[in-house]
């Protein structure tokens, strides 16, 4: 329930607006807006409040009643959740769906409105948490699926540039039968986070009633009631997509979530110490020998029961409520210009377009697995499977011309040209440059970005910087981006460092030394404090 004194003080003796008072007290300002229009139109209470008056007092003479936990629509029928709970613990094979099925059947035979089964066992979980009750975390089938990320991480090692990424493992595990899904991610955004939600129902063969996430970024926004936690608008689209509901478990409140946090130990003092001795070059290496180790662990027998995670899941899979006939498909969206090199950047990877759409823009949609670029009538022309490392380029040759020479920008002969005006080693490191790849035209930033430094440090510079790369045998324009500005330190003159630090400083705004002086501050102090309107302390 909103706490109705505290809003109308806020609002009318602190002069605060219903967003603020909103985000003060973590709640929707729909909600606090809502209320101040309903007591602004209530003729039997104003502010100044009566003395003593209560936030039930404050409901029964705006709403005409008190309201119940959690704002319930009186509508709808309650379910008698001390009787569930208790066939729920007391009979056996008892499932939390037959309790929904026999009390829909009641409300339809008494003419009563009643909840969804995905409401159903979201008030159920409320009513538990307020009765205190330990039950509810006692596993009913097909009920909840949680999921978490793993403590420990593992490092994978690109084959071409020696770049080392760290996997990050989401794990998911439903209470009853304890069945674990794993998958190791090389990024956690919110795309990433939908893919790996949608494999984990895949991989149960069925959606549960309720997922119970922990307050990461990508589940969840604010959770400071945990009553009415602010999700993110994504996850949230893909609850309802497949008719599910999240339930954040309470902030360092681990026992919410006990079964996953039980399932990470698992793993982290299991197979992961195997996982940990070997080098990964690539995701699907480390995902293939994730999921070898988790079907063993999966089909192994309990320690003090008869059966494996497989046989429980076997029976709690039949529960399920069935998949989507479509999974839910995170699209990102953006707008960009097709460049020189028949390319857009997106993601810090390269993808082709057709060369008559060169300097054009485009607008791009991307699914964790696709990248689709679509031109401003909103017709397709290009397609590409998403890049899987930073600075991948992704190239369709029929998207680029048959002879780069027919045009007159950013070809070979045009970077040559320019290197030519500063000096030979400059000249041999673009022509090393662009025969790099294995297609020409993925160079040209790189050939773009070498000879503009010459801009800035002058010829002289970039030629001696090319001259100690060809020495050193690294030619690459990271070494020559990170060594330019020592050797422009080295040689150049005077007057020359002072041209580079001015053209740095630009659009700077420089202070006086004296700006921060002891003396001077306290006088501006004393000044503000002695302002009209303000006494000066004594």
């Amino acid at each position: 329930m909103l706490d109705y004194k505290d809003i109308i003080i806020k609002s009318y003796a602190l002069n605060m607006s219903g967003a603020e008072i909103a985000r003060q007290l973590g709640c929707s300002k729909s909600g606090v807006n809502d209320f101040l229009n309903a007591f602004k139109k209530c003729e039997t209470l104003s502010f100044p409040l009566p003395e003593g008056i209560t936030n039930y007092g404050i409901a029964e003479l705006i709403y005409g009643k008190a309201p119940l936990s959690g704002n319930r629509d009186e509508s709808f029928e309650l379910p008698d959740y001390s009787v569930v709970h208790s066939q729920l613990t007391t009979r056996k094979n008892m499932t939390l769906i037959y309790q929904w099925n026999r009390y829909k059947k009641k409300c339809e035979a008494d003419a009563l409105k009643h909840y969804s089964y995905r409401q159903f066992c979201e008030r159920y979980s409320m009513w538990c948490e307020e009765n205190e009750e330990t039950a509810h975390f006692t596993p009913i089938i097909a009920q909840t699926m949680e999921v978490d990320f793993a403590g420990k991480t593992f490092e994978m090692t690109d084959r071409l540039t020696g770049e080392v990424s760290v996997i990050v493992v989401f794990v998911a595990v439903l209470p009853y039968s304890q069945m674990i899904y794993a998958e190791g991610m090389i990024s956690t955004k919110e795309p990433q986070w939908i893919q790996v939600n949608n494999n984990a129902l895949a991989f149960y063969g069925g959606v549960p009633a309720l997922v119970v996430c922990d307050n990461c970024k990508q589940a969840v926004i604010a959770n400071e009631d945990w009553i009415q936690p602010e999700l993110n608008k994504d996850y949230a689209e893909w609850a309802e997509h497949n008719h599910t509901a999240i339930v954040p478990a309470k902030v360092r409140k681990p026992k919410y979530k006990s079964s996953v946090e039980n399932s990470v130990g698992i793993l982290e003092k299991g197979f992961f110490h195997d996982l940990e001795e070997r080098q990964y070059f690539s995701l699907e290496q480390f995902n293939s020998d994730l999921w070898e180790k988790l079907d063993e662990l999966n089909h192994e027998n309990f320690k003090h029961k008869g059966h494996s995670r497989c046989y429980y899941w076997e029976e709690e899979k039949a529960e399920l409520m069935p998949l989507p006939s479509v999974p839910y498909e995170y699209m990102e969206r953006k707008e960009a210009k097709v460049s020189s090199d028949f390319h857009v950047r997106f993601d810090n990877a390269y993808y082709s377009v057709d060369k008559a759409y060169k300097h054009q823009k485009v607008s791009i949609k991307a699914s964790t697995a696709v990248v689709k670029i679509y031109s401003q009538k909103g017709i397709l022309i290009g397609e590409h499977q998403r890049a899987t490392r930073k600075g991948q380029w992704c190239t369709n040759t029929e998207h680029l011309p048959k002879d780069y020479n027919d045009y007159r920008e950013w070809n070979a002969e045009y970077f040559i040209r320019r290197a030519m005006t500063v000096g030979n080693s400059t000249v041999s490191v673009i022509k090393s440059i662009l025969s790099s790849r294995k297609l020409e035209v993925q160079t040209y930033r790189m050939c773009l970005g070498i000879l503009n430094y010459s801009k800035k440090y002058g010829n002289h510079v970039l030629e001696e910087c090319c001259r100690q790369a060809i020495a050193a045998n690294k030619i690459s324009y990271t070494y020559i981006k990170n060594s330019i500005p020592a050797i422009a330190e080295d040689i150049c003159t005077p007057q020359e460092r002072s041209r580079i630090n001015e053209e740095r400083n630009r659009g700077g705004f420089v202070i006086g030394s004296d700006a921060m002086d002891v003396s001077n501050l306290l006088s501006k102090s004393l000044k503000l404090a002695q302002a009209p309107g303000k006494e000066a302390d004594v």
